[in-house]
């Protein structure tokens, strides 16, 4: 997977297409386990700060180690 778009030289519109294709719902929890990792929210509530351009892709994740 290529590195996260900086949220200095990116747009709102590349992040969130960045987080849908890295983190795609497979609509079966039990094998995917991205809920849990998440804390039972969608990747794209998870990461609103980073798509939002307020936090790094890096700061968001950390939140989730």
């Amino acid at each position: 997977m290529n590195e996260a778009p900086d949220i200095q030289t990116s747009t709102e519109d590349e992040r969130r297409e960045y987080i849908k294709n890295r983190y795609p719902c497979i609509s079966d929890c039990d094998m995917c386990g991205l809920c849990k990792v998440f804390h039972g929210k969608d990747p794209e509530n998870a990461y609103a700060d980073y798509i939002k351009g307020t936090r790094s892709f890096h700061d968001v994740s950390a939140d989730y180690k």
